[in-house]
């Protein structure tokens, strides 16, 4: 019989036969909630040997009951103690240890996922979007770094659910990383497998960039919050193309990661937000990084100043600490009316924290999530079936309301509200209120191929910065279209906006062309020693990253929109083409089982051979997706498809499709009787 010495013996690469000292938690940082804990008796004597796994035998007893408290107490295991001690922060790529650059780059973004000052609950590896997790415990944690720093460059690291399955022989172009996250079987993909998988240490749920170790605080969503907000002014206000929101009230909800970028959005666009949190610990974050300018808590008081300033045609960014429901209740019963309205609250975990219902405070609805999960549920459902009927009210007097990919309406049809429906049904056509991506990213960015382009200088020099900013901006022409006038204004005003939040990154919402132009300009840069080493990515939240009908992909409507093909080939071609870090989740912003992301990360070395690998995948993971609209019938995906096949003849291709006469197929089918 294989015994455990034989199993030590066997590996090289392994968490050392030491116990870590006693967790410390600082004061001051936010934690989880107590997690939903399913399991029978037998399932958490699974889910302990599963943990203890990882840990050598002779830590067993100690770890054994430690363990099962965590457990006991928070729903899942994370193992505190072998958390590093204090903050974490992305440091300078060089103070990592490890034999290849992208080993150390890749613990540069894992080390910033987890940075206090970016993740909202960083002792649970919590990142963003209330249940995002960069991996579910720190043993996890510990030994990927042992994994990344001993990796060649003829290695490959696998990473199931956070687990680091191995290293494995591959090439010099291959991935150094490959990672998925919570892909479950069909038949088991639902909440209710997931919350038990979860809890048995099988399972992590990645978010989009969290699991994929990419995300960069709150700027990782701001230019596509600006963008959407300022365009539904275009769509909706009569804003004009070179206009903005002066004069204009946007409401909504949620100051944690992703939503913390719509105060500092709402600034750069030169409207009035008010954003309602219930979290003051969120509040305060966003105020001390500047990302809102006041606090308020008198509902008389908020809309008095946010009207003010609106008559006089300043900007400013409102903290509403309160819920939300009072919020629009008071705008209801005072016949204030909002321009624009919508929600980012987690409602892709509404039952698990991700809304706070009316009626109760946070710390509240903290401790019915550890003692009263039912009731909680129940003032969820009351509170949402409440937010909606306001939101009616508000549409009937004018306001443009649009869901905001966070699985709010169907979290209000969960909640029984059948209306919200479009066909009073089932949610099989699409809701009676449009998703931000159906009305405004899709048609207006995401079919161009315009989607969230990210940099981080793993320098981590704030000038390395400010010079890619002013290289960027070189690569843009603004006459060229609109949307690449509004990117050069963008990152012209980048460092004015004080947009960093943790390590040294940016955003910029670009298509297939300027991405590529703007890589191999930095990589030139590397290579002639003006910048370091940069990485590169993008959030999954994309043209072609993700396959979600309630988010990314409802602008498509041939009935593909349900299936899972583009994300997955995005996923593998960007493998094929040596990214340097792969990833595909399961989830995203709008719940297990509605979506399936990908994304990737290319270190930039200054390298021929990156310039390579910039001009074969970062056109194939845009241009996948612009492929995969223009098939769906997307009027402005055939145009860019139809560029691109011009500016490519004898490389590349797209399938392009005839379009059917409405007529004729109307003539066709109108006598049928079904």
């Amino acid at each position: 019989m294989i015994s455990n010495f034989d199993i030590s013996q066997a590996m090289t690469i392994k968490l050392d036969p030491v116990l870590p000292p006693d967790p410390e938690f600082l004061p001051g940082i936010r934690r989880a909630p107590k997690r939903e804990l399913t399991l029978n008796k037998k399932e958490i004597k699974l889910a302990l040997k599963n943990a203890l796994r990882y840990i050598p035998e002779e830590l067993h007893e100690k770890l054994a009951p430690e363990f099962l408290n965590e457990l006991l107490t928070r729903g899942r295991i994370y193992g505190y103690r072998f958390r590093p001690k204090g903050p974490i922060k992305g440091k300078p790529v060089y103070e990592y240890k490890g034999k290849t650059l992208e080993g150390k780059a890749l613990q540069v973004m894992i080390d910033n996922n987890l940075d206090f000052d970016v993740a909202l609950y960083p002792y649970e590896l919590v990142t963003y979007g209330e249940t995002g997790q960069v991996f579910q415990n720190w043993i996890q944690y510990q030994l990927t770094k042992k994994y990344l720093e001993v990796m060649t460059e003829e290695q490959t690291l696998v990473v199931m659910s956070g687990h680091p399955l191995g290293l494995f022989k591959s090439s010099r172009n291959a991935p150094r990383v490959i990672i998925t996250n919570a892909l479950m079987v069909g038949m088991f993909d639902n909440q209710e497998n997931w919350i038990r998988a979860q809890a048995l240490g099988v399972a992590n749920y990645g978010q989009m960039t969290a699991g994929g170790w990419m995300y960069i605080g709150p700027q990782g969503i701001v230019h596509g919050t600006f963008n959407t907000i300022l365009n539904a002014g275009r769509l909706k206000l009569g804003v004009p193309d070179d206009g903005d929101l002066r004069g204009n009230l946007f409401v909504s909800s949620g100051l944690g990661g992703m939503s913390g970028a719509q105060g500092k959005a709402v600034r750069i666009a030169n409207g009035v937000g008010i954003i309602a949190e219930v979290d003051y610990s969120r509040i305060q974050t966003r105020l001390e990084q500047g990302w809102i300018d006041v606090v308020l808590d008198d509902l008389d008081e908020v809309f008095k100043t946010a009207l003010e300033y609106k008559k006089d045609g300043k900007s400013i960014a409102i903290a509403y600490y309160g819920n939300v429901v009072d919020l629009l209740q008071y705008a209801v019963d005072n016949n204030i009316h909002i321009d624009l309205l919508s929600d980012q609250t987690s409602c892709h975990a509404a039952y698990d924290g991700g809304y706070c219902p009316q009626g109760i405070t946070f710390e509240e609805r903290t401790e019915l999530l550890r003692t009263n999960k039912q009731k909680f549920k129940e003032l969820v459902n009351r509170s949402l079936r409440k937010h909606f009927e306001l939101i009616k009210t508000l549409v009937e007097r004018g306001t443009y309301f649009f869901d905001y990919g966070n699985s709010f309406m169907k979290a209000v049809f969960d909640a029984g509200v059948k209306e919200i429906a479009k066909n009073g049904v089932d949610t099989s056509e699409g809701f009676i209120f449009p998703s931000y991506v159906e009305d405004i990213m899709g048609p207006m960015l995401f079919d161009y191929g315009y989607g969230p382009f990210r940099w981080v200088c793993l320098s981590g020099k704030h000038e390395d910065l400010v010079k890619t900013d002013k290289a960027a901006m070189e690569c843009i022409d603004p006459t060229r279209r609109g949307q690449d006038r509004d990117n050069y204004i963008w990152i012209r005003d980048a460092e004015k906006n004080k947009l960093v939040v943790g390590t040294q990154a940016r955003i910029l919402y670009s298509d297939a062309e300027g991405r590529i132009r703007i890589a191999l300009r930095f990589n030139e840069m590397v290579r002639r020693g003006e910048v370091g080493p940069i990485m590169i990515g993008r959030d999954h939240h994309d043209t072609g990253g993700t396959d979600s009908p309630f988010r990314e992909t409802s602008n498509i409507k041939d009935g593909s929109n349900i299936m899972a093909d583009m994300a997955t080939h995005c996923f593998a071609g960007n493998a094929a083409r040596g990214m340097t870090l792969v990833a595909l989740h399961n989830g995203g912003g709008v719940g297990i089982g509605k979506a399936i992301n990908g994304g990737f990360g290319l270190v930039l070395d200054g390298s021929r051979r990156v310039d390579e690998v910039i001009k074969t995948a970062v056109a194939w993971d845009v241009m996948s997706g612009v492929s995969r609209r223009a098939w769906a019938r997307n009027e402005h995906s055939i145009e860019t498809a139809i560029e691109y096949n011009k500016k490519n003849v004898g490389e590349d291709h797209i399938t392009l499709p005839y379009l059917v006469d409405d007529e004729l197929i109307d003539k066709l089918t109108d006598k049928l009787d079904i």
